[in-house]
């Protein structure tokens, strides 16, 4: 049973500290970006970010591989976005699941040429390996996998063609909306010692391991700060 961690009575700074591992300051109210448009100072700025950044591998082998694309694109005004999925009810793992592109690792392929390629095949937008900006942290999923998240620069407005036997709906979410007051949110798990992280897109409540990578990503890419979240849990129906 999930259980928000909140207590009204206290300042939201205070209800989440011991909970949240990375920078107080993502949880100012005031701290919301307007505007960020897609341009190369914000490539630039996203690279130089991830590169400083001494990512975190997951070295079980007993996970299987996976990627997920982690794709800024411009919308019609410019504006920076990710590119966010839901998957088709007749999937067999995850099905209806809010995600990022991506898939299992084949045999042959890193985590780069996976990425790159679900990202075709699921949204229809082929980008190159030279549009790789980084990697975030690996994340162990609850279902056996290992998820290397790769930051990919799709550029200027570009149409999204969901597959229709993968992708039920594909989104430009502006990357500035992540810094709304309430992302992310967290909560209790009565059957884990470990903190379950949300985040609030669409009007939906979007769960890890998405709401992980897309959580490490504004920390990390855009604001540069250190922020590590391998140890937070999934909610029970992402265990299967």
């Amino acid at each position: 049973m999930l259980r928000w961690f909140d207590d009204f009575s206290q300042p939201l700074q205070k209800r989440v500290s011991a909970l949240y591992t990375g920078s107080m300051s993502s949880f100012d109210a005031t701290q919301e970006e307007v505007s960020l448009p897609a341009d190369e100072a914000l490539r630039a700025r996203i690279a130089a970010n991830l590169a400083v950044h001494e990512r975190a591998t997951e070295a079980r082998a007993s996970l299987r591989p996976a990627a997920v694309a982690l794709t800024i694109v411009a919308d019609e005004s410019g504006e920076a976005c990710f590119v966010l999925t839901r998957r088709v009810p007749s999937l067999r793992d995850h099905s209806g699941q809010w995600a990022l592109p991506g898939g299992r690792i084949d045999e042959g392929e890193d985590p780069v040429r996976a990425a790159l390629r679900e990202l075709g095949e699921e949204v229809g937008l082929d980008c190159t390996a030279d549009r790789v900006l980084g990697l975030l942290d690996d994340y162990p999923t609850r279902s056996g996998f290992r998820i290397t998240p790769v930051v990919i620069w799709a550029g200027g407005e570009r149409a999204l063609r969901p597959n229709p036997e993968e992708v039920a709906e594909a989104h430009r979410i502006p990357i500035a909306s992540l810094d709304a007051p309430g992302i992310p949110k967290l909560f209790e798990l009565e059957e884990s010692d470990r903190p379950v992280i949300s985040v609030r897109i669409l009007g939906q409540d979007i769960f890890a391991p998405t709401a992980a990578v897309i959580f490490q990503f504004r920390e990390v890419a855009i604001h540069g700060r250190d922020t590590r979240v391998a140890h937070y849990d999934q909610p029970l129906f992402a265990w299967r």
